[in-house]
C-alpha cells in the first residue's frame, strides 16, 4: 500500500491556504503532504530535496513566482508533476504556466474532493485542465500562424498522438505499441514539428480538438 501513496508538496505564500490544503489532504488515505514552501525559490529547493510526486503550486508569489519555479524545475529535469492551484484566471497567466510545464491548472475555489481527484489524475500522468482553461489555451492555438499543421501524420504518429492525449508517458506508449522509448521520443518530436506545437500539453489539446483521440 505504501508504494501507492502520493507524496505532495504545498507551495503558496499564504500560510492559511497551506494550512487549509494540508488539513484536507491529510485525511486522504492515498495522499501524504511531505512539506511546504512559501515562495517559488523555496518550492524548487524543497522539490529537489523531498522529491514529491505532485507539487501544488500557486502562481503569484513574492520573489520567484510559480511560473519561474516551473521553468527552473523543467531545467533541472525534476520528475514531479506540477498542479497549479490559483485564483488567477486570465489567459496571460494560464497559458505561460502550461507552457512552462504545468500538468494541470485548477482554481482555489475548487471543490475539495475535486482537488484530491485532480492530484490523483496528474499523478497518473494525465493533463488536467478546467474547461475555461483549456479554452484559453486553444484560443491562443487558433490565433497562431498554423505553420506545419497541414502536414499529414503517419498512422503510427496518430497512434502515438492518441496515447499522448490519453495522458500516457513515453514508457507507457512504448509498452502499448511494442516500441522502444527512443522510437517513441522520435515520433513525439515529429508530431510536435509537423503540427507546429511546443509541447505534449498542446499536442493533447490538439488531438482532442481535431478528433485524433480514440
Amino acid at each position: 500500500m505504501a508504494d501507492k501513496i502520493i507524496r505532495v508538496l504545498l507551495v503558496d505564500d499564504h500560510q492559511v491556504v497551506r494550512r487549509g490544503l494540508r488539513t484536507f489532504l491529510e485525511i486522504q488515505e492515498d495522499i501524504e503532504v511531505v512539506g511546504e514552501a512559501s515562495d517559488g525559490a523555496e518550492g524548487v529547493a524543497r522539490t529537489e530535496e523531498l522529491r514529491p510526486d505532485v507539487v501544488l503550486m500557486d502562481i503569484k508569489m513574492p520573489g520567484t513566482d510559480g511560473i519561474e519555479a516551473l521553468r527552473r524545475l523543467r531545467e533541472l529535469d525534476n520528475p514531479a508533476r506540477i498542479l497549479i492551484v490559483t485564483s488567477f484566471t486570465e489567459q496571460r497567466t494560464v497559458v505561460p504556466a502550461l507552457r512552462a510545464g504545468a500538468s494541470g491548472y485548477v482554481y482555489k475555489d475548487v471543490d475539495p474532493d475535486a482537488l484530491a481527484g485532480a492530484i490523483r489524475s496528474v499523478h497518473a500522468g494525465h493533463v488536467l485542465l478546467q474547461p475555461e482553461v483549456a479554452g484559453a489555451l486553444l484560443a491562443q492555438e487558433d490565433a497562431g500562424t498554423g505553420t506545419g499543421r497541414g502536414n499529414t501524420l503517419t498512422e503510427r504518429e496518430r497512434e502515438v498522438l492518441g496515447l499522448i492525449a490519453d495522458g500516457r508517458s513515453n514508457r507507457e506508449i512504448a509498452r502499448a505499441l511494442v516500441l522502444s522509448e527512443k522510437t517513441v521520443k522520435t515520433h513525439v518530436s515529429n508530431i510536435l514539428m509537423k503540427l507546429d506545437l511546443a509541447d505534449r500539453t498542446q499536442a493533447a489539446l490538439w488531438a482532442v480538438r481535431h478528433g485524433a483521440v480514440g
